[in-house]
């Protein structure tokens, strides 16, 4: 198993381009089950949860082929509608096949997904919503196994801005029959991305972004091409990368709208932030400032870059306290950062840090999550000494080669054989 060996203690420095989003191209990739012939993307980033997700999509009768940063799915008709334990439980963002799958052929059997630990995630977010559509839903053995002749729109009050849920009914509403009104949906740009790609299909939908989406269903859609949007999650551990260095980065294919959150905390810590049209720029600080954070849905600030900023305040001037609002467990990084000498006292759902520059000693730590992950990687490139983070099979599934992108800014990282 790998392991990335870092020596910190210097300031990165240049440009570096942001790949495509994760968390957009996997909804994307699910909802070409909605329409069988050709369907292109571009921009889609060689990850371990894209590949989870093109072994499903081969399992339903699909063929992918990639070029480059291209991805082509050929959709045809499922031999078997069963979405197995074997390949679910690698990433819980496979729970996304169950709405395409019963909108389009009237059932699918797909197992409980598994996925991070960070979290409970209710899976009733996704059933209780296509039960209203129509479909007689029954988990027997690990499984969901759902039906329905033909689903039909309804009202659907979300309980919580819940993603997938969102992204779940918006596939399946897209063929039911009449309309379908979702109100507290999430706003994220991963959402209108999946809207702009289905309403290239031939879906009638308007309001994503907002707190009310609205789809009107049609009786088919078709392929279509869709270059996805940049991950800016990727961009924001990349800005925090360089701020916690008291580096200059400059982080290209990003948009900076969609980073606001983060960026008025990084100008709340005392950093110089430069935005262009597709770049983010983050010039050093001799010493910021502690801030506090609450995570929350967008446009709040996001749970995925939650970690990531912990480790920039381990390094700050002062007292910040870090509020985890969306996952019940995204605090598993504290116990590694604290191995290697930070200053933080988790309470349930908020952790206290004490910042101290240059506080942080290098140490072997391990990863527990995919953000945690890269938590720990930024709090290496903040020591002196060397660090070493095991596990890092969960940075694989969301970064894709982080760690080459961070020595072309001159971080002293490398990957190697444990």
């Amino acid at each position: 198993m790998d392991v990335i060996k870092i020596n910190g203690g210097k300031a990165l420095a240049g440009s570096v381009t942001t790949s495509g989003a994760k968390n957009a191209a996997l909804p994307l990739l699910f909802s070409t089950l909605l329409a069988e012939g050709e369907h292109i993307f571009e921009n889609v980033p060689s990850l371990k949860d894209i590949d989870s997700t093109e072994l499903l999509l081969h399992h339903l009768n699909c063929t992918t082929s990639r070029q480059g940063s291209d991805l082509k799915v050929i959709v045809k008709r499922p031999e078997s509608l069963v979405a197995p334990y074997d390949i679910v439980r690698k990433m819980r963002a496979s729970i996304l096949c169950l709405g395409p799958l019963l909108a389009r052929y009237g059932e699918a059997k797909v197992s409980l997904p598994g996925g991070c630990a960070i979290g409970s995630r209710p899976i009733n977010l996704h059933i209780e919503p296509l039960q209203q559509l129509g479909a007689n839903i029954e988990i027997e053995n690990g499984y969901v196994i759902a039906e329905a002749k033909k689903l039909r729109g309804d009202r659907i009050v979300f309980d919580f801005a819940t993603v997938g849920g969102t992204e779940n009914i918006m596939m399946a509403a897209t063929l039911c029959r009449g309309t379908t009104v979702l109100e507290n949906v999430a706003k994220e740009p991963e959402i209108v991305d999946l809207a702009r790609y289905l309403r290239s299909m031939g879906a009638r939908i308007e309001g994503e972004g907002s707190s009310v989406i609205t789809i009107e269903g049609v009786d088919e859609l078709r392929p279509s091409t869709h270059r996805v949007i940049p991950d800016r999650i990727e961009a924001g551990t990349l800005l925090i990368a360089g701020a916690i260095t008291g580096g200059d980065v400059k982080v290209k294919n990003c948009v900076a709208a969609d980073l606001d959150s983060l960026i008025q905390k990084l100008v709340d810590c005392g950093f110089s932030i430069e935005t262009g049209s597709d770049w983010v720029r983050v010039r050093p600080c001799d010493q910021w400032i502690a801030v506090d954070v609450d995570t929350a849905p967008h446009p709040g600030f996001p749970t995925d870059l939650q970690a990531q900023f912990m480790a920039l305040m381990t390094q700050a001037s002062g007292t910040s306290v870090v509020t985890e609002r969306i996952f019940e467990n995204r605090f598993m990084h504290v116990q590694e950062l604290a191995r290697m000498g930070a200053n933080i006292t988790p309470k349930s759902q908020v952790a206290v840090v004490r910042g101290e520059r240059g506080g942080l000693s290098g140490a072997p730590v391990m990863a527990t999550d995919l953000r945690a992950s890269a938590c720990l990687i930024l709090a290496g490139l903040a020591t002196e000494g060397e660090t070493i983070v095991n596990r890092i099979y969960h940075l694989d599934r969301g970064y894709e080669h982080l760690e080459e992108k961070l020595r072309s800014l001159g971080a002293r990282i490398e990957r190697r054989a444990a």
